[in-house]
């Protein structure tokens, strides 16, 4: 699974592209999703999530912090 458009300059990703960007499984990111320890989503009426990109990237500003 690769992301053919980079993260940055993009308004929303898919919960693949975070993944595909942090080299983690599907299952970890919804992990952290039910821990609420994941970005902030967006979820759509047809049920898809979407991140957007200015709070992916808040979020891994966070993590970089608390390391």
């Amino acid at each position: 699974m690769s992301t053919a458009t980079p993260i940055r300059g993009r308004a929303h990703l898919t919960i693949a592209d975070v993944c595909a960007d942090l080299g983690v499984a599907r299952s970890t990111f919804y992990d952290w999703r039910a821990a609420k320890k994941g970005p902030r989503c967006i979820k759509l009426p047809n049920g898809d999530i979407r991140i957007r990109t200015a709070d992916y990237e808040r979020w891994l500003e966070t993590l970089e912090d608390a390391a």
